[in-house]
């Protein structure tokens, strides 16, 4: 795909598509470390423009599952709605089955249609609600 539109795999672009396959969901910063492992030289702001270059391939993908960096995923990848612990961080993936009700209701009353795996929703996860 890079070499249809006359760029190259570079080593750097292929070990961050590998890291954000090996790590799932994986912000920059830990896509860096992650490269950084097996490559010392390449740095952050590569991190960075790489993960942007492989949005736009459509190569990997990205949502905001808190206030700091986006977390990418690769693309290939089954569709899921975040749920989002707010005490430990947790991460954990549903059907996007479960917003049906909400996306049928924006797309008749709003003619909204939502892009379900941009969404993440945040509360407690079922073990910080017992022990609260």
């Amino acid at each position: 795909m890079l070499r249809e539109r006359g760029l190259r795999l570079t080593p750097q672009r292929q070990l961050i598509l590998e890291a954000v396959h090996e790590l799932g969901h994986a912000t920059p910063e830990s896509v860096h470390n992650a490269v950084r492992e097996r490559a010392a030289g390449v740095n952050i702001t590569t991190v960075y423009r790489t993960l942007e270059l492989l949005e736009e391939l459509g190569l990997v993908n990205h949502t905001h599952l808190s206030h700091g960096s986006p977390t990418y995923h690769a693309a290939g990848e089954d569709q899921h709605v975040h749920l989002v612990c707010r005490t430990c961080g947790s991460i954990a993936e549903v059907d996007p089955a479960v917003m049906d009700p909400v996306t049928g209701r924006l797309l008749r009353e709003r003619d909204f249609r939502v892009d379900v795996g941009h969404v993440s929703l945040f509360g407690l996860c079922g073990n910080c609600r017992e022990t609260e």
